[in-house]
């Protein structure tokens, strides 16, 4: 074991702990009471986006709710680095978005409104800050990005005594999780992956089970991490997004967090066992050992030793493996299979398919599993 693989999952592993994200708060709340501040919520709006606009609709009940003071900043939309597909991002923002209102009972209807102009200063205030997006809130250190993460400030505030009129603890609107139901269907269900993505490693039992409990057949769909692909990730998404699956692993009891980072040769190594997993009939086995130890126990996948111990944690024979290990047959199935994902109007992981229904994000498994009960009911 290098000094690197030994350190650096025990560094994220602290710096991701709800323990430091605790401690940080305290010592933020410290400094603001001794300056005097009053509790500021920035809101960094960017008109020309429907994520931005939702978040909008719903800030007036935030505000009469809470304790606090609104900030409002207008800016820009994310550079090129952030939103690689423009084009198909603003078509899919505009379909997700109202998927999103419908499920939140929430009367919504998307404007087309320009961008801000004049969004330099507002601009340069979220890059200081250590965002990249509109329809984010920034409270003390941390970030909240759209209706889905707005929750998780609401409970910081109550947690405060921030709420006005007693204790309740209901939210504007709660992300559900999935499985909620059970049926029966013998319908596909695609699962496109990235072995670095970290919203796909705290998926990884979800969409297991959300399979099983409708009967889908899981399909594993595997393709190149982006930044493998020559598509640049900002400084401040590659910040943001650890931080953001380790308060979304805990919520859904997922172990996350003792990070070795598998970019490059762990990658290629993963995946040249990938088929041959699948034709053991242990490819889900090994799918979710590997995310497991790479992202929650800290190994080092690019070691033989590492792949030794995920291949036979997955029930699988090394020896068979390590004669394999390193081949580059699994390339063609790993384009063909991005190809696949961006005729189906996505291009990121995790997303999911059932039939004509796609969707991206871990968050978004209540769509795939309605899908799946419309075809339960037929």
């Amino acid at each position: 074991m290098s000094v690197k693989s030994f350190l650096i999952p025990r560094i994220a592993a602290k710096m991701l702990s709800k323990k430091k994200l605790d401690k940080k708060r305290i010592r933020f709340e410290r400094t603001r009471i001794k300056t005097g501040e009053e509790h500021i919520v920035e809101f960094f709006h960017d008109p020309s986006d429907p994520y931005s606009q939702l978040l909008e609709k719903v800030l007036p009940a935030f505000t009469k709710r809470y304790e606090i003071n609104l900030l409002t900043h207008l800016v820009g939309p994310p550079d090129e680095g952030a939103a690689p597909e423009r084009r198909k991002l603003a078509e899919y923002s505009k379909m997700d978005t109202m998927r999103l209102a419908k499920k939140a009972g929430i009367d919504f209807k998307i404007e087309e409104r320009a961008a801000a102009a004049n969004t330099t200063v507002a601009d340069a205030r979220r890059e200081k800050l250590g965002h990249y997006l509109g329809g984010t809130l920034y409270y003390g250190g941390e970030w909240y990005w759209g209706l889905d993460r707005l929750h998780y400030l609401e409970a910081r505030l109550m947690d405060m005594g921030l709420r006005h009129g007693g204790n309740n603890r209901d939210f504007i609107y709660s992300p559900p999780l999935s499985p909620s139901e059970l049926g029966r269907t013998n319908a596909d269900l695609h699962w496109y992956l990235s072995f670095r993505s970290p919203y796909t490693a705290i998926v990884r039992n979800r969409v297991k089970s959300l399979a099983d409990a409708y009967g889908a057949n899981l399909k594993i769909r595997f393709v190149l991490p982006m930044v493998m692909r020559g598509l640049p990730v900002p400084k401040a998404k590659k910040k943001y997004i650890p931080l953001d699956a380790a308060r979304e692993a805990r919520r859904q009891g997922v172990d996350f967090g003792r990070v070795l980072d598998p970019v490059g040769r762990p990658i290629e190594l993963g995946y040249s066992l990938l088929p041959w997993a699948r034709n053991q009939g242990r490819e889900y086995e090994y799918v979710q050992g590997w995310l497991k130890a790479v992202w929650a126990e800290g190994i080092d996948a690019g070691s033989k030793s590492g792949m030794q111990s995920i291949v036979e944690c997955a029930g699988l024979n090394w020896n068979e493996a390590k004669s394999i290990l390193g081949n580059q047959d699994w390339r063609h199935e790993a384009e063909a299979n991005r190809l696949e994902m961006m005729k189906h109007g996505v291009w990121g992981v995790p997303s999911f398919r059932v039939g004509k229904t796609v969707t991206w994000g871990q968050d978004r498994l209540w769509v795939i599993e309605h899908a799946l009960q419309k075809l339960t009911k037929t």
